[in-house]
């Protein structure tokens, strides 16, 4: 081989690399721009209301000689054709997919026998609910196949759209996204008195909402390429049904959303703009009605809207994209940039007339912050809580006995989160340094956080005291709680320390 052949091979593999590095380049980023554009989902104008929509019933109860509202939870396994012709597996309480809407009054006494049906360990927690730790649901109180929990409480809080899902540590967004949810309502004296739609199934609608993926007949719980936030449905349900309609009578409807979603952020609105009334948040009513075009909503959040509606009229409820200053990769991959047709309400020709909203609604109940004995801070990411992931075994620290205190939430991730506390309702006092804007106004136990999102929280712990079980305190995106975002508190008497959990569950 001669010495001037040399070089010019040399070039000739130089250019041959080159121009493969480049052909490579190129397919990944056209591979990555097919994703990005492949990413959004949208449902938008494009829905055919075809399915009448089912208003899960209200729970069967009876009252024990001792004045004990009981009602009756099965765990089970079934299978619902939700579309014609195709039976998808599910799981259910007291039926094939979610479960019946239980309903007390303040002051009652109430007991829940909950019976695992299921062919695994699985809990049932009381959401936005303040009873004991013990009667809480959480990952401590773990019902194993087979078994019956049966806790009891005084329900001690205003009127709210409550609600009820399982919360094992780690299979927490598997069970909830298999059907395992219902709604739990509170009434009061101020509830059954004041003007507001509140005929159950007629002019007062729960508002389940949840997106779905099927493979075939079954559901899919896949997470797609670049979802950090967990799971992401191609389309929505309510209340188990697809495409859904419901006719109504009444001049003025009031929708009970509740995100039942493990990982998708909602905005809420409807198709024609039309403003509505935000009457309740996740505790309870707020003290005014405020008027809103929008409203995010994230999972685990509840509230409470009151839509007019005129003869004859269809107007729907939608999802609209999100609206929290994400970057484009993280608006896109969060699910940020979809939108849905959820729900179309038909309004009959002659309707019944409705009273007029009240201008006021209920005192607030949640504390103002002005007592406030200790400020606490959370740093929100991936890894954990403050930097770290979950121990069943470690109570990350005791609060006292009806202390008021300010807990400081920040979201350090380059991702959504949310935060959720078990046990109590607080107020939002700021949203970074501006107050809180109307959907935030009202009592809450969650709270959506975009990233580098700071929230400062009015938290009361109220009781009782138990220095060995445990509350929790997580993200509601549920695939983060189950990879350890997620803390525990004890609520001790005046100088009481923390005890040590009786016994762990899982991981």
């Amino acid at each position: 081989m001669s010495s001037a052949s040399r070089p010019r091979r040399l070039r000739r593999f130089l250019l041959f690399l080159v121009s493969l590095i480049a052909v490579l380049l190129a397919a990944v980023s056209g591979c990555v721009g097919w994703v990005y554009v492949d990413a959004a989902v949208s449902t938008a104008g494009r829905t055919e209301f075809r399915n009448e929509l089912a208003v899960p019933p209200l729970a069967e109860s009876r009252v024990e000689p001792d004045g004990t509202r009981l009602f009756e939870l099965d765990m089970r396994t079934g299978s619902k054709e939700f579309r014609p012709g195709k039976v998808t597996p599910t799981w259910g309480f007291n039926g094939d997919y979610l479960g019946p809407t239980l309903r007390a009054r303040r002051g009652e006494q109430v007991e829940v026998r909950v019976r695992n049906g299921l062919p695994e360990a699985s809990t049932v927690h009381w959401h936005g609910m303040h009873l004991p730790a013990a009667m809480d649901g959480g990952p401590h109180q773990m019902v194993e196949a087979g078994a019956t929990w049966t806790p009891e409480w005084t329900v001690d809080q205003p009127a709210a759209t409550l609600w009820y899902h399982p919360h094992p540590h780690g299979e927490t967004e598997d069970h909830v996204r298999r059907g395992l949810a219902g709604m739990f309502l509170l009434d009061d004296e101020l509830s059954e008195t004041i003007a507001l739609p509140r005929n159950y199934g007629v002019d007062d609608l729960p508002v389940i909402v949840q997106d779905v993926t099927f493979r075939g007949a079954a559901m899919d719980g896949a997470h797609s390429m670049f979802r950090d936030v967990g799971f992401l449905g191609e389309q929505t349900m309510v209340n188990g049904t697809l495409t859904p309609y419901r006719e109504v009578g009444d001049e003025l409807i009031r929708l009970r959303l509740l995100n039942a979603s493990t990982a998708r952020v909602y905005t809420f609105g409807f198709d024609d703009a039309r403003d509505f009334a935000l009457v309740g948040t996740d505790g309870g009513l707020l003290d005014r009605p405020a008027t809103l075009r929008q409203l995010p909503l994230s999972p685990g959040e509840r509230a409470e809207i009151v839509v007019r509606m005129r003869p004859g009229e269809r107007t729907v409820l939608r999802s609209n994209k999100l609206a929290a200053g994400l970057d484009f990769w993280t608006q896109r991959f969060s699910g940020g940039d979809d939108t849905f047709d959820i729900l179309q309400l038909r309004a009959a020709t002659t309707l019944r007339p409705s009273p007029g909203l009240p201008t006021a609604l209920a005192p607030a109940s949640t504390p103002d912050g002005a007592g406030s004995v200790t400020e606490r801070r959370f740093e929100l990411d991936l890894s954990g809580i403050n930097g770290t992931p979950m121990a069943m075994d470690r109570i990350d620290f005791a609060v006292t006995r009806g202390a008021t205190e300010t807990w400081i939430v920040h979201n350090r991730d380059g991702m959504p989160h949310n935060f959720h506390i078990h046990d109590v309702q607080f107020r939002v006092l700021a949203v970074g340094e501006s107050a809180p804007p109307p959907h935030l106004s009202g009592p809450k136990d969650t709270v959506f956080l975009a990233p580098d999102d700071t929230v400062r929280l009015a938290v009361r712990f109220d009781g009782p005291a138990d220095p060995d079980t445990p509350y929790m305190y997580h993200c509601h995106l549920l695939w983060h709680e189950d990879l350890g975002m997620m803390g525990q508190f004890v609520v001790v008497e005046p100088g009481g320390a923390a005890g040590r959990p009786a016994h762990g569950h899982g991981h």
